[in-house]
């Protein structure tokens, strides 16, 4: 199985002292399945940031890894009740955080599907902030959609 897909992301982040963030980002991709794992894959854009890096979610048993390779290079593991750590490296310089994940929901078989994740980020054994995601995986061609690679800041 190996298919382009359009992929949905919907986000927000909630920082100490702060208004809570959120974002929107629809871009296409490649979605495909080894074994019994799947693994979701994009170029990010201008728009996020993180232009000229690449983007691959694996997701296998309850958990969800972001593999990021390219201007912006990580390793995030989100599996419900865990902490994990990683070492975050940008071209503004490299860091390591630790994720708590509270609740990693996945809904995903060989047509797309659905996952939610809602994780405590920390820098320094200091939270930085709440975050959640939620991102929906179709393929292309369905109801005409259309990717706009844009990001929107409400």
């Amino acid at each position: 199985m190996n298919k382009n897909v359009i992929i949905s992301v919907k986000g927000s982040q909630t920082m100490p002292d702060q208004e809570e963030e959120n974002l929107e980002l629809v871009t296409e991709g490649k979605y495909y399945k080894k074994g019994s794992t799947y693994y979701i894959t994009y170029k990010e854009s201008q728009v996020t940031g993180m232009e000229g890096t690449t983007t691959t979610l694996k997701i296998s048993d309850g958990e969800v890894t972001i593999l990021r390779f390219g201007t912006v290079n990580s390793q995030m593991v989100f599996k419900k009740g865990q902490k994990s750590y990683s070492y975050y490296d940008t071209v503004y310089g490299a860091f390591t955080i630790a994720i708590f994940s509270n609740e990693v929901d996945i809904n995903v078989d060989d047509n797309g599907g659905e996952i939610r994740v809602d994780y405590t980020l920390e820098i320094d054994n200091n939270t930085l902030g709440k975050n959640n995601f939620y991102m929906n995986i179709r393929e292309t061609g369905l109801n005409n959609d259309k990717a706009d690679n844009s990001i929107m800041l409400q």
